[in-house]
Protein backbone atom coordinates (compact mmCIF):
# COMPACT_ATOMS: atom_id res chain seq x y z
CA UNK A 1 0.00 0.00 0.00
CA UNK A 2 1.44 3.32 -0.88
CA UNK A 3 1.51 6.71 1.81
CA UNK A 4 -0.83 8.16 -0.68
CA UNK A 5 -3.55 5.56 -0.30
CA UNK A 6 -6.39 5.28 2.58
CA UNK A 7 -5.28 2.90 4.73
CA UNK A 8 -7.54 -0.33 4.55
CA UNK A 9 -9.64 -1.15 7.69
CA UNK A 10 -9.73 -4.71 9.28
CA UNK A 11 -12.52 -5.43 12.33
CA UNK A 12 -10.71 -7.84 14.65
CA UNK A 13 -13.03 -10.37 16.75
CA UNK A 14 -11.28 -12.34 18.94
CA UNK A 15 -11.57 -12.79 22.72
CA UNK A 16 -7.91 -13.71 23.96
CA UNK A 17 -7.03 -10.12 24.94
CA UNK A 18 -3.25 -11.45 24.04
CA UNK A 19 -3.94 -12.91 20.35
CA UNK A 20 -5.68 -9.98 19.89
CA UNK A 21 -3.26 -7.49 20.69
CA UNK A 22 -0.69 -9.32 19.05
CA UNK A 23 -2.68 -9.88 15.71
CA UNK A 24 -3.38 -6.10 15.99
CA UNK A 25 0.42 -4.83 16.56
CA UNK A 26 1.32 -7.46 13.24
CA UNK A 27 -2.06 -5.48 11.41
CA UNK A 28 -0.84 -2.15 12.57
CA UNK A 29 2.59 -2.47 11.15
CA UNK A 30 1.62 -3.31 7.74
CA UNK A 31 -0.27 0.40 7.65
CA UNK A 32 -3.53 -1.09 8.02
CA UNK A 33 -6.27 0.62 10.63
CA UNK A 34 -7.77 -1.74 13.16
CA UNK A 35 -10.48 -1.98 14.66
CA UNK A 36 -10.89 -4.21 17.84
CA UNK A 37 -13.90 -6.34 19.28
CA UNK A 38 -13.58 -8.76 21.94
CA UNK A 39 -16.81 -11.01 21.05
CA UNK A 40 -19.30 -11.17 18.24
CA UNK A 41 -21.76 -8.80 19.14
CA UNK A 42 -19.07 -5.92 19.94
CA UNK A 43 -17.96 -7.17 16.48
CA UNK A 44 -21.39 -6.31 14.80
CA UNK A 45 -21.75 -2.78 17.03
CA UNK A 46 -18.39 -2.31 14.95
CA UNK A 47 -19.97 -2.96 11.75
CA UNK A 48 -22.73 -0.94 12.53
CA UNK A 49 -20.80 2.25 12.98
CA UNK A 50 -17.86 2.05 10.69
CA UNK A 51 -16.82 1.34 7.07
CA UNK A 52 -14.60 -1.91 7.39
CA UNK A 53 -12.93 -3.71 4.18
CA UNK A 54 -12.21 -6.86 5.90
CA UNK A 55 -13.36 -9.19 9.13
CA UNK A 56 -10.98 -11.35 11.09
CA UNK A 57 -12.58 -13.57 13.28
CA UNK A 58 -12.23 -16.12 15.80
CA UNK A 59 -14.59 -18.64 15.76
CA UNK A 60 -15.36 -20.13 19.34
CA UNK A 61 -15.91 -17.00 21.23
CA UNK A 62 -18.36 -16.18 24.14
CA UNK A 63 -22.10 -15.58 23.14
CA UNK A 64 -22.31 -15.32 19.11
CA UNK A 65 -19.48 -17.22 17.78
CA UNK A 66 -17.83 -16.73 14.81
CA UNK A 67 -19.82 -18.47 12.44
CA UNK A 68 -23.24 -16.92 13.65
CA UNK A 69 -21.55 -13.57 13.40
CA UNK A 70 -20.10 -14.37 9.64
CA UNK A 71 -23.81 -15.69 9.17
CA UNK A 72 -25.38 -12.39 10.15
CA UNK A 73 -23.01 -10.51 8.38
CA UNK A 74 -23.15 -11.78 5.43
CA UNK A 75 -27.18 -11.18 5.88
CA UNK A 76 -27.12 -7.57 5.71
CA UNK A 77 -27.49 -5.51 2.21
CA UNK A 78 -24.67 -3.10 3.79
CA UNK A 79 -22.10 -6.05 4.60
CA UNK A 80 -22.85 -8.89 2.65
CA UNK A 81 -19.61 -8.10 0.47
CA UNK A 82 -17.11 -7.86 3.07
CA UNK A 83 -14.61 -10.46 3.19
CA UNK A 84 -14.87 -12.55 6.72
CA UNK A 85 -11.92 -14.57 7.38
CA UNK A 86 -12.91 -17.12 10.25
CA UNK A 87 -9.27 -18.23 12.38
CA UNK A 88 -10.20 -21.84 13.84
CA UNK A 89 -8.57 -24.09 16.02
CA UNK A 90 -11.24 -26.81 14.63
CA UNK A 91 -9.92 -29.12 11.53
CA UNK A 92 -12.86 -31.51 11.54
CA UNK A 93 -14.98 -31.28 8.09
CA UNK A 94 -17.93 -30.64 10.03
CA UNK A 95 -16.76 -27.10 11.12
CA UNK A 96 -15.34 -26.32 7.77
CA UNK A 97 -18.53 -27.18 6.06
CA UNK A 98 -20.32 -24.65 8.41
CA UNK A 99 -17.87 -21.97 7.54
CA UNK A 100 -18.66 -22.30 4.16
CA UNK A 101 -22.38 -22.62 4.74
CA UNK A 102 -21.76 -19.35 6.48
CA UNK A 103 -20.25 -17.33 3.75
CA UNK A 104 -17.00 -17.19 5.09
CA UNK A 105 -14.52 -16.17 2.38
CA UNK A 106 -11.40 -18.02 3.96
CA UNK A 107 -10.30 -19.86 6.98
CA UNK A 108 -6.52 -19.79 8.80
CA UNK A 109 -6.12 -22.76 11.02
CA UNK A 110 -4.00 -21.79 14.46
CA UNK A 111 -0.94 -21.83 15.16
CA UNK A 112 -1.25 -18.86 12.94
CA UNK A 113 1.66 -18.11 10.78
CA UNK A 114 2.70 -14.59 9.93
CA UNK A 115 3.58 -14.62 6.02
CA UNK A 116 0.45 -17.00 5.27
CA UNK A 117 -1.77 -14.61 7.71
CA UNK A 118 -0.65 -11.06 5.55
CA UNK A 119 -0.63 -12.88 2.13
CA UNK A 120 -4.50 -13.91 2.92
CA UNK A 121 -5.54 -10.34 4.01
CA UNK A 122 -3.95 -8.87 0.83
CA UNK A 123 -4.89 -11.45 -1.48
CA UNK A 124 -8.63 -10.04 0.27
CA UNK A 125 -8.44 -6.51 0.43
CA UNK A 126 -7.52 -6.72 -3.48
CA UNK A 127 -10.91 -8.57 -4.18
CA UNK A 128 -12.77 -6.23 -2.18
CA UNK A 129 -11.24 -3.29 -4.04
CA UNK A 130 -12.53 -5.05 -7.13
CA UNK A 131 -15.78 -5.32 -5.42
CA UNK A 132 -15.84 -1.79 -4.31
CA UNK A 133 -15.15 -0.50 -7.89
CA UNK A 134 -17.81 -2.57 -9.51
CA UNK A 135 -20.24 -1.35 -7.32
CA UNK A 136 -19.04 2.41 -8.14
CA UNK A 137 -19.58 1.34 -11.74
CA UNK A 138 -23.00 -0.08 -11.09
CA UNK A 139 -24.10 3.22 -9.18
CA UNK A 140 -22.96 4.95 -12.84
CA UNK A 141 -25.38 3.15 -14.58
CA UNK A 142 -28.06 3.64 -12.14
CA UNK A 143 -27.56 7.59 -12.06
CA UNK A 144 -27.36 7.74 -15.67
CA UNK A 145 -30.25 5.91 -16.28
CA UNK A 146 -32.26 8.03 -13.99
CA UNK A 147 -30.66 11.17 -15.76
CA UNK A 148 -32.47 10.09 -18.84
CA UNK A 149 -35.75 9.65 -17.17
CA UNK A 150 -35.61 12.98 -15.80
CA UNK A 151 -35.58 14.57 -18.81
CA UNK A 152 -39.01 13.55 -19.48
CA UNK A 153 -41.17 14.74 -16.33
CA UNK A 154 -43.89 12.60 -16.94
CA UNK A 155 -42.14 9.79 -16.86
CA UNK A 156 -40.67 10.42 -13.02
CA UNK A 157 -40.44 7.46 -10.89
CA UNK A 158 -41.19 5.16 -14.06
CA UNK A 159 -37.98 3.23 -13.39
CA UNK A 160 -38.13 2.73 -10.11
CA UNK A 161 -41.96 1.46 -10.25
CA UNK A 162 -40.46 -0.73 -12.88
CA UNK A 163 -38.19 -2.25 -11.13
CA UNK A 164 -40.61 -3.37 -7.51
CA UNK A 165 -43.39 -4.66 -10.07
CA UNK A 166 -41.08 -6.73 -12.06
CA UNK A 167 -39.42 -8.18 -9.29
CA UNK A 168 -42.92 -8.73 -7.22
CA UNK A 169 -44.26 -10.44 -10.41
CA UNK A 170 -41.23 -12.55 -10.72
CA UNK A 171 -41.53 -13.68 -6.80
CA UNK A 172 -44.95 -14.26 -7.80
CA UNK A 173 -44.55 -16.29 -10.33
CA UNK A 174 -41.81 -18.79 -8.56
CA UNK A 175 -38.68 -16.89 -10.03
CA UNK A 176 -35.23 -17.72 -8.42
CA UNK A 177 -33.14 -14.67 -6.43
CA UNK A 178 -31.30 -14.36 -9.28
CA UNK A 179 -34.06 -13.66 -12.23
CA UNK A 180 -35.29 -11.10 -9.48
CA UNK A 181 -32.39 -9.04 -9.07
CA UNK A 182 -32.29 -9.03 -12.50
CA UNK A 183 -35.19 -7.35 -12.86
CA UNK A 184 -34.86 -4.80 -10.17
CA UNK A 185 -31.72 -3.64 -12.11
CA UNK A 186 -33.40 -3.49 -15.14
CA UNK A 187 -35.87 -1.64 -13.97
CA UNK A 188 -33.66 0.80 -13.66
CA UNK A 189 -31.61 0.54 -16.71
CA UNK A 190 -34.00 -1.18 -19.52
CA UNK A 191 -33.39 2.37 -21.70
CA UNK A 192 -30.23 3.36 -20.72
CA UNK A 193 -29.56 3.19 -24.43
CA UNK A 194 -31.81 6.38 -25.03
CA UNK A 195 -28.58 7.67 -24.21
CA UNK A 196 -27.43 7.88 -27.56
CA UNK A 197 -31.37 9.01 -28.88
CA UNK A 198 -31.04 12.80 -29.66
CA UNK A 199 -33.88 14.59 -27.25
CA UNK A 200 -35.53 16.22 -30.08
CA UNK A 201 -37.04 12.51 -30.78
CA UNK A 202 -36.64 11.17 -26.94
CA UNK A 203 -39.38 13.99 -26.36
CA UNK A 204 -41.14 14.67 -29.41
CA UNK A 205 -44.73 15.17 -28.53
CA UNK A 206 -46.30 13.55 -31.50
CA UNK A 207 -45.39 10.05 -33.84
CA UNK A 208 -41.55 9.35 -35.08
CA UNK A 209 -41.62 9.41 -38.68
CA UNK A 210 -39.83 6.20 -39.98
CA UNK A 211 -36.24 7.85 -39.60
CA UNK A 212 -36.81 8.64 -35.75
CA UNK A 213 -38.05 5.36 -35.33
CA UNK A 214 -35.23 3.44 -36.50
CA UNK A 215 -32.96 5.97 -34.48
CA UNK A 216 -35.55 5.55 -31.33
CA UNK A 217 -35.25 1.29 -32.22
CA UNK A 218 -31.54 1.07 -31.65
CA UNK A 219 -31.76 1.84 -28.26
CA UNK A 220 -32.16 -1.62 -26.65
CA UNK A 221 -28.66 -2.48 -28.58
CA UNK A 222 -27.08 0.15 -27.33
CA UNK A 223 -28.13 -0.46 -23.46
CA UNK A 224 -26.97 -3.91 -23.80
CA UNK A 225 -23.68 -2.83 -25.19
CA UNK A 226 -23.20 -0.37 -22.20
CA UNK A 227 -24.14 -2.45 -19.95
CA UNK A 228 -22.15 -5.20 -21.40
CA UNK A 229 -18.65 -4.96 -19.46
CA UNK A 230 -20.19 -5.92 -15.81
CA UNK A 231 -20.58 -9.10 -15.22
CA UNK A 232 -23.11 -8.84 -12.36
CA UNK A 233 -25.29 -7.28 -15.32
CA UNK A 234 -24.91 -10.63 -17.21
CA UNK A 235 -28.81 -11.49 -16.56
CA UNK A 236 -30.04 -8.07 -17.18
CA UNK A 237 -28.57 -8.06 -20.52
CA UNK A 238 -31.25 -9.99 -22.53
CA UNK A 239 -34.34 -8.13 -20.31
CA UNK A 240 -32.63 -4.76 -21.66
CA UNK A 241 -32.30 -5.67 -25.35
CA UNK A 242 -35.34 -7.92 -25.75
CA UNK A 243 -38.21 -5.76 -23.94
CA UNK A 244 -39.43 -4.22 -26.77
CA UNK A 245 -39.89 -7.80 -29.14
CA UNK A 246 -43.35 -9.14 -29.58
CA UNK A 247 -44.75 -12.64 -29.37
CA UNK A 248 -45.84 -11.93 -33.03
CA UNK A 249 -42.57 -11.34 -34.26
CA UNK A 250 -42.96 -7.64 -35.18
CA UNK A 251 -41.02 -6.04 -32.17
CA UNK A 252 -37.61 -4.88 -32.51
CA UNK A 253 -34.39 -5.13 -32.76
CA UNK A 254 -34.25 -9.15 -32.92
CA UNK A 255 -37.99 -9.80 -34.25
CA UNK A 256 -38.03 -12.83 -31.68
CA UNK A 257 -41.43 -14.49 -31.41
CA UNK A 258 -43.30 -16.70 -28.55
CA UNK A 259 -41.10 -18.13 -25.86
CA UNK A 260 -37.94 -16.97 -28.07
CA UNK A 261 -38.17 -13.69 -25.57
CA UNK A 262 -36.84 -14.34 -22.11
CA UNK A 263 -39.77 -14.78 -19.50
CA UNK A 264 -37.92 -12.23 -18.03
CA UNK A 265 -37.90 -9.49 -21.10
CA UNK A 266 -41.49 -10.55 -21.37
CA UNK A 267 -42.12 -9.57 -17.40
CA UNK A 268 -40.44 -6.30 -17.69
CA UNK A 269 -42.21 -5.51 -20.80
CA UNK A 270 -45.97 -6.07 -19.88
CA UNK A 271 -44.98 -4.16 -16.38
CA UNK A 272 -43.78 -1.52 -18.73
CA UNK A 273 -46.82 -1.23 -21.04
CA UNK A 274 -48.71 -0.95 -17.98
CA UNK A 275 -47.14 1.64 -16.02
CA UNK A 276 -46.77 3.86 -19.17
CA UNK A 277 -51.05 3.79 -19.48
CA UNK A 278 -51.85 4.65 -16.00
CA UNK A 279 -48.87 7.37 -15.80
CA UNK A 280 -50.15 11.48 -16.95
CA UNK A 281 -48.97 12.04 -20.69
CA UNK A 282 -49.27 15.33 -22.72
CA UNK A 283 -51.60 13.49 -25.52
CA UNK A 284 -54.09 11.91 -22.25
CA UNK A 285 -54.73 11.57 -18.93
CA UNK A 286 -53.56 8.22 -17.03
CA UNK A 287 -56.14 5.53 -17.47
CA UNK A 288 -57.19 3.41 -14.71
CA UNK A 289 -56.02 -0.01 -13.90
CA UNK A 290 -59.77 -1.47 -15.45
CA UNK A 291 -58.57 0.43 -18.62
CA UNK A 292 -55.07 -0.25 -18.45
CA UNK A 293 -56.08 -4.28 -18.82
CA UNK A 294 -58.14 -3.98 -20.84
CA UNK A 295 -56.06 -2.53 -23.63
CA UNK A 296 -53.55 -5.13 -22.35
CA UNK A 297 -55.62 -7.58 -23.32
CA UNK A 298 -56.68 -6.51 -26.42
CA UNK A 299 -53.08 -5.94 -27.69
CA UNK A 300 -52.65 -9.53 -26.15
CA UNK A 301 -55.19 -10.72 -29.15
CA UNK A 302 -52.55 -9.01 -31.68
CA UNK A 303 -50.20 -11.41 -30.30
CA UNK A 304 -48.23 -8.81 -28.49
CA UNK A 305 -47.73 -9.50 -24.99
CA UNK A 306 -47.90 -12.74 -23.09
CA UNK A 307 -51.22 -13.04 -21.58
CA UNK A 308 -51.00 -15.12 -18.71
CA UNK A 309 -48.28 -12.76 -17.43
CA UNK A 310 -51.25 -9.93 -18.08
CA UNK A 311 -53.51 -11.95 -15.60
CA UNK A 312 -50.52 -12.75 -12.93
CA UNK A 313 -49.95 -8.59 -13.42
CA UNK A 314 -53.52 -7.71 -12.34
CA UNK A 315 -53.63 -10.54 -9.61
CA UNK A 316 -50.77 -9.26 -8.03
CA UNK A 317 -52.53 -5.32 -8.10
CA UNK A 318 -55.53 -6.88 -6.42
CA UNK A 319 -53.20 -8.15 -3.92
CA UNK A 320 -50.96 -5.19 -3.45
CA UNK A 321 -52.54 -1.95 -4.06
CA UNK A 322 -49.87 -0.31 -2.56
CA UNK A 323 -46.77 -1.75 -5.02
CA UNK A 324 -46.28 1.96 -6.10
CA UNK A 325 -44.36 2.58 -3.12
CA UNK A 326 -40.80 1.35 -2.74
CA UNK A 327 -39.83 0.23 0.80
CA UNK A 328 -36.43 0.15 2.65
CA UNK A 329 -35.70 -3.48 2.12
CA UNK A 330 -36.24 -3.01 -1.60
CA UNK A 331 -34.04 0.25 -1.81
CA UNK A 332 -31.18 -1.95 -0.13
CA UNK A 333 -31.83 -4.47 -2.71
CA UNK A 334 -31.30 -1.97 -5.48
CA UNK A 335 -27.87 -1.53 -4.12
Amino acid sequence: MSSSETPHTILLADDNQEVREALEFMLRAQGYRVICAEDGDRALEALAVHSVDLVLMDVLMPGRNGFAVCREIKSRAETRLVPVVLITGLVDPESRVEGIECGADDFIHKPLRREELMARVRSLLKLKRFTDELESAETVLFMLARSIEAKDPYTEGHCDRLSRYSAALAAQLGLPEDQRVALRRAGIVHDIGKVAVPEQILLKAGPLDEQERKVMETHPVVGERICAPLKSFRMVLPIIRHHHEHRDGTGYPDHLGGDEIPLTARILQVVDVFDALTTQRPYRVALSHQEAFAILREECKRGWWDRQLVNELQNLLQVAPGLREMTLAEEELLK
